[in-house]
């Protein structure tokens, strides 16, 4: 298993992706930060795995997810999915996801997990 990284465009598809090597992270990449510098004006969501759980944002993702708030700035949907669902931050709530989209099942394959229900 491993963590995944989709960066999904607003039509829903995702625009780019990479993976790490371990199922707990995934190393800062120089270019994940050129592709989501490079699709920033077609960027949406920037969703990722966490193949072994939680379901939950880690503390990176936060300051990751302030990071690109402000490089970026403007508001942009940042997901996790996990065996047991998917969780999106809208602004500064977290929500669970219960109509995922489709690609959120092609994220756990690319990340070696199977959904828990």
């Amino acid at each position: 298993m491993r963590e995944v990284c989709y960066l999904i465009g607003k039509d829903g598809r995702v625009l780019w992706s990479d993976a790490g090597k371990s199922a707990v992270a995934i190393p800062d990449s120089r270019d994940r930060w050129l592709a989501i510098w490079s699709h920033r004006e077609e960027l949406a969501e920037i969703a990722h795995s966490h193949p072994i759980g939680p379901l939950a944002f880690s503390h990176e993702d936060e300051t990751t997810m302030a990071a690109l708030l402000a490089a970026l700035g403007r508001p942009l949907r940042f997901s996790v999915v996990a065996p047991g669902g998917m969780i999106a931050r809208v602004g500064a709530q977290n929500v669970q996801v219960g109509d995922e989209p489709a690609w959120a099942t092609a994220l756990r394959v690319d990340s070696g997990m199977e959904k828990r229900t």
